[in-house]
């Protein structure tokens, strides 16, 4: 029972291993596109659960007690704050972090170039497309996916 309220190293190597894995998983995220976290596909969800357990031994070692747990839980919340609060306040670090809104089709032309280099296919847009009261890119005068990974449709005046 005493195990439980015991770390197994010291409270300074939670956070270091706190903010490297936050630091790397956030980086691998950041590369992977906005469609990783915008446009969930089953699979995109799998990766996401996978990830996840991929990094638990990085993060806790061989700790199981309790206030490690929640030492890295305090640490991840505080580092996602710290995020927000820092691209809240530099232009620079937004567009680091966060990245630049992408756009897909304006007046009817897809951009195919811009749909590639955020792994998005022409299904996935018309998709979006057809949600948003379109039949089809014609009747499209903007799609941009946002840094949030989401798609913004504004349609053409009829």
């Amino acid at each position: 029972m005493s195990e439980l309220f015991t770390l197994s190293m010291p409270w300074w190597e939670f956070v270091l291993r706190a903010v490297v894995v936050y630091v790397v998983v956030l980086g691998m995220v950041r590369l992977s596109g906005k469609r990783t976290i915008g446009q969930f596909t089953p699979f995109d969800l799998i990766v996401v659960v996978l990830l996840g357990n991929a990094v638990q031994n990085s993060l806790i070692g061989t700790d199981t007690s309790l206030p490690g747990g929640l030492l890295l839980a305090a640490i991840l919340v505080g580092l996602n704050w710290l995020v927000g609060w820092v691209t809240a306040r530099s232009r620079r670090a937004e567009r680091l972090l966060e990245g630049s809104p992408v756009l897909l089709v304006r007046n009817g032309n897809v951009y195919f170039d811009a749909l590639r280099s955020q792994h998005l296919s022409r299904d996935d847009l018309e998709e979006i497309i057809r949600q948003e009261g379109c039949t089809d890119s014609s009747q499209v005068a903007l799609a941009v996916l946002e840094t949030n990974g989401r798609i913004s449709v504004i349609k053409r005046d009829a």
